[in-house]
């Protein structure tokens, strides 16, 4: 099995070779797919992610989702991660040039009832291999969380199997424009 770092620059180089326009179709149709979910449908706080140009692209999804729901995005500090609270007039360039909201306090963790999640990859069965910092499967472990976590990527991004190590957290459902 390819190590992580082997991995993530494999999927990372199967993205940039995709179509900007297939891009921004399946993009179109997991937004789509997330609007019409029952979990997000039903929650009052989503968290989401400013996405970088290799993850789907989320700026019409929090625009939406903005309007029926409270949608917090993350900021990172540290090697910590905290949600706050999305505003399209208080955003700036953060950690590694994602956008970020401003705000002074964070939402608390159980506050949070869906969590949409980026990834470099998936499995259908909810492993997920991020960027290799762990500051989802850190927040997950923090006291009183109980978000459902969806991730969110790219077909070329669902793979069959990927290397996991014991501080990897699962997550509950991956919806790609292929379902």
């Amino acid at each position: 099995m390819e190590s992580k770092k082997e991995l993530r620059k494999r999927v990372k180089s199967l993205v940039k070779a995709m179509a900007p326009d297939a891009r921004a179709v399946e993009a179109s149709v997991v937004a789509e797919r997330l609007l019409h979910h029952p979990k997000v449908q039903s929650a009052t706080t989503v968290a989401l992610f400013a996405s970088l140009p290799d993850e789907i692209d989320t700026t019409q999804l929090i625009e939406t989702l903005s309007s029926k729901s409270s949608v917090v995005l993350p900021r990172l500090s540290g090697d910590e991660m905290d949600f706050y609270p999305y505003s399209v007039d208080a955003m700036h360039s953060g950690a590694m040039g994602i956008l970020e909201p401003d705000g002074d306090v964070p939402v608390a963790p159980q506050d949070i009832d869906v969590m949409i999640l980026p990834g470099l990859a998936f499995t259908a069965d909810g492993l997920r291999l991020g960027r290799g910092k762990g500051y989802y499967d850190r927040y997950m472990e923090r006291e009183g969380f109980r978000a459902y976590t969806i991730g969110i990527c790219h077909t070329v991004q669902l793979l069959d199997t990927l290397p996991v190590e014991q501080h990897d957290k699962g997550i509950d459902e991956v919806v790609i424009s292929a379902n």
